[in-house]
């Protein structure tokens, strides 16, 4: 009963505050409510899911802030720094292949005829006659197309 009773008249003198022009001190009210809350969620056991609007929203709002403020945010600053780093290489960055480029299916029937038609030849021979024909292929690579 006293608890409702304290409930209602911090409600009370807080509402009329709500209809007047936000002074500083009510902003800071609000500030403190709002870092409750987020102390609130952060005791929550799951993750909150977070969309690409949400990363790019925060990736923004950290270069906007000094970063002894950043610890107002739902995420670590590592991750922050993450984000924007990944925004950035996003931007200015190509898609590249990994890896060496595929060798054609034709380098490879000739490798495979090469080694039929001359037994005696090693890899490395058909290696580098395949050079002499301005191909190339690495030795690994014939040695595992003749093994197969």
């Amino acid at each position: 009963m006293f608890l409702s009773l304290c409930y209602l008249v911090l409600r009370c003198v807080l509402q009329p505050l709500a209809l007047h022009v936000r002074s500083n001190d009510f902003k800071d009210l609000e500030i403190v409510v709002l870092q409750h809350e987020l102390d609130v969620l952060r005791r929550r056991t799951r993750r909150p899911t977070m969309t690409w609007t949400d990363r790019l929203f925060l990736a923004a709002a950290s270069r906007l802030l000094p970063r002894a403020r950043w610890q107002s945010f739902i995420v670590t600053p590592a991750t922050l720094l993450a984000w924007h780093r990944r925004l950035v290489a996003r931007r200015w960055t190509y898609v590249r292949r990994a890896g060496r480029p595929p060798i054609r299916r034709e380098i490879r029937a000739l490798v495979l005829r090469l080694a039929r038609d001359n037994p005696r030849w090693g890899y490395q021979r058909i290696v580098g006659e395949l050079k002499g024909l301005g191909m190339a292929v690495s030795a690994t690579t014939v040695r595992t197309w003749l093994r197969s």
